[in-house]
């Protein structure tokens, strides 16, 4: 396995279950991937829990008083729930088994291998982190439902300016300081401080923006937020 050659992607779990699962959406990643593995390109993809983990989350909040990290293993299984619809939808161009530590990636012949959470205490995110130093990959696609960062939430402020390029300490100035089972941030705050350790670049774009994805992996101008 070429590890130079790998793309981490951290797929966010809202693009595959906004609602209910988007099959039409998950046709046109799988095709679009898919057909870059044509190409030569090797993904590691890592999903997300989305409003599903958040579901369950608050479920178990409401019926008992559940710890952070009982939170947390409900959330990492519905991330491996995820990870296991995106391992079957690519079929054959996906290894045959999710995997389960970021740490431990198997040898595999096949283009596409899929992962999901990791342990608790952070979201899916340190996992593509995680992922991206055990293949010693430089950058990390943050797929979500936002086409840029904002210097607050544009849902609730509408003179919040978007975000191009930014540095890690800036960007982290923007997150909460700790983790919080269910937090809805651009990327994990524990994920962000190891990236920016690692040295890592991460670009943040609107997954159900294929075409801009393509833009990205052709080294074209596309719309989204780099934080390196």
């Amino acid at each position: 396995m070429e590890n130079s050659k790998y793309i981490i992607i951290s797929l966010g779990g809202s693009l595959i279950v906004p609602e209910n699962i988007d099959t039409v959406f998950l046709k046109e990643f799988t095709k679009t991937i898919s057909e870059y593995a044509d190409k030569g390109f090797h993904f590691l993809i890592i999903t997300g829990g989305g409003r599903v983990a958040r579901n369950y989350t608050l479920a178990a909040k409401d019926i008992n008083n559940p710890s952070n990290d009982d939170l947390d293993f409900i959330g990492i299984a519905t991330t491996r729930l995820n990870a296991e619809l995106i391992r079957v939808s690519f079929g054959d161009y996906a290894h045959s088994q999710i995997i389960l530590d970021p740490e431990i990636i198997p040898e595999s012949d096949k283009p596409v291998i899929v992962g999901g959470g990791w342990k608790p205490g952070n979201s899916s995110d340190l996992a593509a982190v995680v992922a991206a130093k055990t293949l010693g990959a430089k950058q990390v696609i943050n797929l979500s439902n936002i086409d840029y960062v904002y210097d607050k939430d544009p849902r609730y402020n509408p003179d919040a300016i978007k975000i191009e390029n930014i540095s890690w300490d800036s960007f982290r100035a923007l997150l909460p300081k700790d983790w919080d089972p269910g937090l809805n941030s651009p990327f994990d705050p524990m994920a962000a401080k190891e990236a920016q350790e690692l040295g890592l670049e991460v670009a943040i774009l609107n997954g159900r923006n294929v075409d801009n994805l393509k833009k990205y992996l052709d080294k074209e101008a596309f719309i989204g937020t780099v934080i390196k």
